[in-house]
């Protein structure tokens, strides 16, 4: 139900070099679901890791963590958060359903720091006999051996048996964990952050787009793609070049699993061609008929009141 995530930073490699370690464990087992090295604890780096333990492990009811300006807006140091002002961590986990808890109490923050102070005891030195020097090797030695022989030590069982986990509904998380601003096309079908500039390329829809709001989305692997309500409109690498459409499998890379990119036509349809046979077969006493009627078989004499 609860999940802790928060970041140290040490020198974790033994040597001059600073690095933040990100955690998320489980309040009621203190089992580890994610930890890793990185240059720096920041909205992309919190985003992978909380993607990460979805992906794994399912959706969970809360994340409980410091109120870093990554996770929270405050208005005055030390005051309590803005809830109705959503960080871009907080914007993805509300599109998940999932409701975010500041720690404000000493003894959250004192859990917090005494689990860090094991980490910081412990984990140098596994990397210094491990002949660990470099972040890569670091979080590939987390993964496939420090987190299952810490969780196998130290993980204990809920009070409660079954699990809150649910599977996420939702398909799109390379869409839902990305950094997400508004921007209105520009006159020359450009948009643009700051010294950063996007051209947009005409789209089968409209020639172009000027005037009107698309949404940027800088996804985590540095990629970036342009969205125009349901049409993904461009995408872009890491230096603003377009990406080419890749085939891999028949379908085309460059557009999201589960999008619908199918134009819808809005012209007439062309008519069901129903065979004469067809028509007898499912209407035997009240037979379809197509230009003037056919000719009875045997005449029958009408009288005048008939007639």
């Amino acid at each position: 139900m609860l999940l802790h995530i928060y970041g140290s930073k040490h020198r974790w490699l033994n040597d001059d070099r600073w690095y933040d370690l990100i955690v998320i464990l489980d309040d009621a087992t203190s089992e580890i679901y994610y930890a890793q090295l990185v240059e720096e604890e920041s909205t992309r780096t919190v985003m992978a890791a909380l993607r990460e333990a979805i992906q794994t492990k399912g959706l969970f009811c809360a994340p409980y963590s410091d109120r870093g300006s990554h996770f929270f807006v405050t208005v005055k140091e030390g005051e309590r958060v803005d809830k109705n002002r959503l960080t871009q961590v907080g914007r993805a986990l509300k599109e998940l359903g999932i409701q975010m808890i500041a720690a404000y109490s000493p003894q959250a923050r004192g859990r917090s720091e005494r689990s860090f102070g094991t980490w910081q005891g412990r984990l140098p030195q596994e990397l210094r006999l491990a002949g660990i020097t470099t972040i890569e090797a670091a979080n590939g030695f987390l993964r496939e051996r420090y987190i299952p022989q810490f969780n196998a030590q130290f993980s204990v069982a809920a009070a409660e048996k079954g699990t809150a986990f649910r599977r996420p509904s939702r398909s799109d998380l390379n869409w839902i964990f990305t950094v997400q601003t508004e921007r209105v096309v520009a006159k020359d079908n450009t948009v643009a952050i700051g010294s950063r500039h996007w051209q947009i390329e005409k789209t089968r829809f409209r020639h172009t787009l000027a005037g009107s709001t698309v949404t940027i989305h800088e996804h985590l692997d540095d990629t970036v793609s342009i969205r125009y309500g349901p049409h993904v409109v461009g995408r872009y690498d890491h230096q603003g070049e377009p990406l080419a459409k890749r085939q891999h499998g028949g379908k085309d890379e460059s557009m999201e699993a589960g999008e619908n990119q199918k134009a819808v036509s809005t012209g007439s349809h062309t008519p069901l061609e129903i065979s004469q046979k067809a028509r007898d077969s499912h209407f035997p006493t009240a037979p379809m008929t197509t230009g003037a009627p056919t000719k009875p078989k045997t005449k029958t004499p009408q009288t005048k009141e008939a007639a």
